[in-house]
This record gives structure tokens, C-alpha cells and sequence, in this order.
């Protein structure tokens, strides 16, 4: 039986490594990011509704004097990017690759995006008068440090009331700057680490990312560029808008990535189905995911990526500079997992129950063992399509009877359309967890009595594709069933019935 590909790669690879990538954090004043809070905000201080428009612009003049004197400062000037084909990124890689890495202020930017804010309004039937959510155009500076702690990050500060901040950090550079400080040589080209003398050690530090340091330098830096906070008093509120958590087969060798990588892929484009990305991520799926599901293959400047994407979230596998091999996985709503956690309820104690992640940035620290399975679960399915010719010479062995003391039990034909129907049946991801019962298979096999499933199901035990759970009737596929099931699967979709259909 075939291994898993770090398994199977060990010889070729420098090592593995999990560890965050981009985290998009937003934050928000509590009082003042939403309608009802700024009415009485306003109502508490004294201020009429319809002067709002005059304290925002107050406001306002305040956070474009603290960017300028920033880049006075630090001597930079404000550049103004009003082109939509001109890519920030691309400006801040020169400005890095001109001034060093060394900690500080690399650079501000300016836009004019669209923002929220709010609107006055007197409502004539209730005699009302209150602030009500509205969307514009203002102003945006985008401030580019590099912290000593967290490396290259940067700021979204909008200069129009009730002022939400997005921040930009990625775990890569962190790590990076943990690595030095540690005395741990490595090499990072762009957000991958190509390159460490300890992997072992790397990887417990990957793993001591600690969301109240991270708090505490969000907060520096916000109060370092919204100068706005002392007006309502109040600390931003720092939520997870967009996290990935990335997992890299580091190889030693070009060659060696490039001859595994374009097969690997060309198979999980053909292979990979809808309730397999549910599996990856998860989740059980439902008529209702399954219209939200979708595979997208695109090509990107560094290679190849192939991304499956459910809901909010998503997995892909792609290749950088030619040495890594990455899985990802990632998510634009963190709430789409579930973990089992304290809930308070209104009028009820607090219970223990599974129940959507928080968006706070404090659960970084849950997300990263869910974020760590979802990749672990991929790497399992891209590790059974990567190498199919052992499966091959097994099911060549299980095509012959299995003589039994008392009777001869027949093999597989693998191209039967009943027993293709009973091994697809077993692959489904929703029997990896709780296991398959013959009820079960009597309900996605309608054309098999009771007694032929329990015969089928004595069959595959006795060649060992099955095992059942000690005193139960629940029964899962044996390692050797899985790779047999995937290989044969495999042998008809990708090769055999094409083959046939470009005779016609």
C-alpha cells in the first residue's frame, strides 16, 4: 500500500511546514460602528443630528494631519493611487527592496474608495431625529510598516466617520522574524519559506502565534493612525475578515516537485467532486451546500493552482517558485466552522455545544488545529491520487476467487456496474466519521435486497476493503479499501470509459 505523500517524498523533502498566511482583520469603534450607537453618541455630547456632516469633517481634517506628519516624519510623501491597473503591492516591493527591511514606516498611500457612514434624518411620522447607515466615497490612507514583531502589515484608515480600520498581517513574516530571533537561518521569498536549517523548531513556533500579542500591536498602530479615539473614548474592536492557513511540502529539488505536481493535479481536477470538498472543510453536505459548491482552475504567476471552494470558504494546492508545495486552506466568513464551546444564552445558563467560530481575533488559536485538518484531509486525498499503479496491482490480486475452509468466495470485477455502485457507495466522505451501516447502503443501493448487502458486506470484510467497529453493526473502509476503491473508481472514470468515448 501506498504512503502519504510526505511519506512517500521523505528522501525529497527539506520538510513540512503549517503556519497562518494573510489575516485580514477589521476594526471597528464600538459606539460608533453602527446607527443606533452614533445617535446616542451624538444625543450624549450635546451634538444635533444634522450637524453630523460638520463633526465628521472635523474629524476628518484630523486623520489627514496625522498622515502627513507620519511621512514628514519619516521622510515619504504621500502617494495618491488613482489607477485601478496600479497594484499597491508592487509599488511596496520596490519601496522594501530600496530601503531595507529594517522596522518602521515604509510607506503611505492614498485612494479615494467607497465607505460607510451614516446619514441624519428626521422621521416625520415618529418625530425622530437619528443618524442612519449611508455609503460613499471618502479619502483612504494605506499606512505599510514593518513591526519588529509581525514584519510587513499595513493599515486601510478611511478619513470619513465612524472611521473601520482593515489590517493586513501574514503568519509567513512573522515566522520569519520568530526565526531570527531565534538564531534559525532560513530563506523567505515572497510569503514562503523556501528554506530552514530546523524545521522541527520552526514548526513549535509556527504554533505560539498568540492573538493578545497581536491585539496589542493592533492597537499601537491603530492609535499611531486614527487619531479619532480619544473622541469617543473607546478601544477598536479587532474581527476576522479573511484568514488562510497554509500547509508547504518544502522540496529539496525542482525536478522532483515539477515530475509529481502536473499529474497530481490533472487527476484532482477530474477526481475531486462535490462531497469531497464538503469532507475537506468538514462539513456533511446537503442539498443546500451542494449548490454552493464549485471547482475553479486558474493559473497564477507563480504556477498552477487548483482551488475548490464551498460557500465562503475554500481549499486549493498550488506551487511556489518550484520547491513548495502548498495546501491552503481559507475562508472570507469564519463562522462557517464549528467548534464545541461555551454559549451564552439570553435567558438561560450557559452551555457547552458545537456552535459557529467567533469572529474575534481570539480565536485564531481554535482556528488553527480546524484550519490544520482541513489541509491534513486534502493532503490524504491528493496523497491517494498521486501514486495509482500499487492500488493497480492490487485489485489485479482481488479479481481472483478467496478460498475459503469452507467455500470459495468470488473476486471483484471492478467494472461490474453493481459493484461499482457498492464501492461508490462506501467511498462517500459522510461514512469517514460514524461509519457505514447496511441500512445505509440499502438506501443509496434500493436495487440490493437485505441479504445481498449483508453478503456484500461479509465479502469485502474477507478481502479486507472493510472492517467492522468492535460490538457495533458500523463498518469503515480499510486503508487498503480506500486506495482499492479510489484506484478502481479512477480506472473507469479517467481512463477507461474516455478511452471507449473517443472510439465513437
Amino acid at each position: 500500500m501506498s504512503a502519504s505523500l510526505t511519506e512517500r517524498y521523505r528522501d525529497h523533502l527539506a520538510g513540512v511546514l503549517s503556519c497562518y498566511d494573510r489575516i485580514l482583520i477589521s476594526g471597528t469603534i464600538p459606539e460608533a460602528c453602527y446607527a443606533e450607537g452614533m445617535t446616542r453618541f451624538l444625543n450624549a455630547r450635546g451634538i444635533r443630528i444634522f450637524d453630523y456632516p460638520k463633526f465628521a469633517l472635523e474629524l476628518r481634517d484630523q486623520v489627514r494631519m496625522r498622515a502627513e506628519q507620519l511621512a514628514a516624519a519619516s521622510g515619504v510623501s504621500i502617494q495618491h493611487v488613482g489607477k485601478a491597473h496600479v497594484r499597491k503591492e508592487d509599488i511596496i516591493a520596490e519601496r522594501v527592496k530600496q530601503r531595507g527591511d529594517h522596522p518602521g514606516l515604509v510607506h503611505i498611500l492614498s485612494a479615494m474608495e467607497s465607505c460607510r457612514s451614516y446619514q441624519p434624518w428626521h422621521d416625520k411620522r415618529t418625530h425622530r431625529t437619528f443618524v442612519r447607515p449611508d455609503t460613499g466615497k471618502c479619502l483612504h490612507y494605506y499606512f505599510y510598516f514593518i513591526d519588529e514583531v509581525l514584519g510587513l502589515i499595513h493599515l486601510r484608515v478611511p478619513t470619513w466617520c465612524p472611521f473601520p480600520i482593515q489590517a493586513y498581517c501574514n503568519g509567513h513574516s512573522w515566522l520569519a522574524r520568530k526565526l531570527s530571533a531565534a538564531g534559525i537561518a532560513y530563506t523567505l521569498a515572497d510569503n514562503a519559506l523556501v528554506r530552514v536549517d530546523d524545521m522541527a523548531r520552526a514548526q513549535t513556533l509556527a504554533d505560539t502565534l498568540a492573538p493578545a500579542d497581536l491585539h496589542r500591536v493592533l492597537d499601537r498602530y491603530a492609535e499611531l493612525c486614527c487619531p479619532v479615539l480619544g473622541v469617543f473614548d473607546q478601544r477598536y474592536h479587532w474581527s476576522l475578515m479573511q484568514v488562510e492557513y497554509a500547509t508547504d511540502l518544502i522540496f529539496r529539488s525542482p525536478a522532483t516537485l515539477s515530475a509529481l505536481y502536473e499529474p497530481l493535479l490533472r487527476r484532482a481536477i477530474l477526481a475531486v467532486k462535490a462531497e469531497h470538498v464538503a469532507s475537506f472543510l468538514g462539513k456533511k453536505i446537503t442539498p443546500t451546500l451542494a449548490q454552493e459548491i464549485g471547482s475553479r482552475f486558474t493559473t497564477r504567476i507563480e504556477g498552477t493552482c487548483l482551488k475548490h471552494r464551498l460557500g465562503k470558504a475554500a481549499v486549493k494546492v498550488y506551487d511556489k517558485f518550484a520547491v513548495v508545495l502548498r495546501l491552503e486552506t481559507t475562508t472570507n466568513d469564519v463562522t462557517f466552522f464549528k467548534l464545541y464551546r461555551k454559549v451564552e444564552h439570553h435567558k438561560a445558563p450557559a452551555t457547552q455545544q458545537w456552535a459557529a467560530v467567533k469572529k474575534t481575533i481570539y480565536s485564531l488559536r481554535d482556528l488553527n488545529s480546524i484550519l490544520l485538518d482541513c489541509n491534513r484531509r486534502y493532503l490524504e486525498y491528493l496523497s491517494a491520487l498521486d501514486d495509482i499503479s500499487p492500488g493497480l496491482k492490487t485489485l489485479n490480486r482481488l479479481n481472483e476467487p478467496k478460498q475459503l475452509p469452507d467455500r470459495k468466495i468470488k473476486g471483484f470485477n471492478f467494472f461490474d456496474r453493481n459493484e461499482q455502485a457498492l464501492l461508490r457507495a462506501i467511498q462517500r466522505p459522510e461514512f469517514n466519521i460514524a461509519g457505514l451501516r447496511r441500512a445505509d447502503l440499502l438506501r443509496l443501493l434500493p436495487h440490493f435486497s437485505p441479504s445481498a448487502i449483508s453478503r456484500q458486506l461479509r465479502r469485502l470484510r474477507h478481502f479486507r476493503l472493510l472492517k467492522r467497529a468492535s460490538q457495533t453493526y458500523h463498518y469503515y473502509p480499510t486503508r487498503l479499501g480506500r486506495r482499492v476503491i479510489a484506484a478502481a473508481c479512477q480506472l473507469a472514470d479517467l481512463f477507461l470509459i474516455p478511452t471507449l468515448a473517443a472510439q465513437l
